[in-house]
């Protein structure tokens, strides 16, 4: 069985807590929970937490406290700590939700040199559309859409507009959306 058929087979896909390695470390580090309660709640295997506690692995890694975060409660590992067949319960809040929703996505190293393309296409094709959106949407910083739009980027003369979409910069829904939201701002 893969690691993925695992993950939808057990549906705790999106219920793990953010970075659960480190998490297992704090837990590890900080609490009395079993090493099954610690790799349940964190989707890791007990072995690989007893090796975690035991220091043979994340040596150095340093531990994210769940509680701090909001992911768990003091009250959830107390009660866990009393009683060791009780699983510890992943709080999903408005915040945690906001936090998994604001990871950037990767661009390949190969690609990156298409975002001054795709900036200039967006400007060309929508002007009205405002830097923080562009930048949201290709993944890009402000000064970078604001050189391309004052035509000071100092690789404009290579530039040469190209569809976002195409070049694999984002997807078609969200360039949709994008413009969607420029035109309700702009009716407002």
């Amino acid at each position: 069985m893969t690691c993925g058929a695992f993950f939808m087979e057990k549906n705790i896909m999106n219920t793990l807590p953010l970075m659960p390695k480190a998490t297992a470390v704090w837990l590890c580090d900080n609490t009395a929970l079993t090493f099954k309660q610690i790799g349940d709640f964190c989707g890791l295997h007990e072995l690989e937490v007893k090796a975690i506690a035991d220091g043979d692995i994340a040596t150095g890694m340093v531990g994210y406290d769940p509680v701090l975060s909001g992911q768990l409660t003091e009250a959830n590992i107390k009660e866990c700590e009393a009683d060791p067949s009780k699983p510890l319960t992943l709080v999903l809040s408005e915040d945690y939700a906001s936090v998994v929703k604001r990871q950037t996505r990767y661009t390949p190293v190969s690609r990156r040199s298409d975002k001054p393309d795709a900036i200039a296409w967006i400007i060309k094709h929508y002007p009205e559309m405002s830097v923080n959106a562009i930048c949201k949407l290709i993944g890009t910083t402000k000064a970078t859409v604001d050189a391309i739009k004052s035509r000071s980027h100092k690789k404009m003369a290579g530039i040469k507009p190209a569809n976002p979409i195409t070049l694999g910069l984002c997807t078609e829904d969200a360039l949709n959306k994008a413009v969607a939201l420029t035109n309700m701002r702009k009716g407002a």
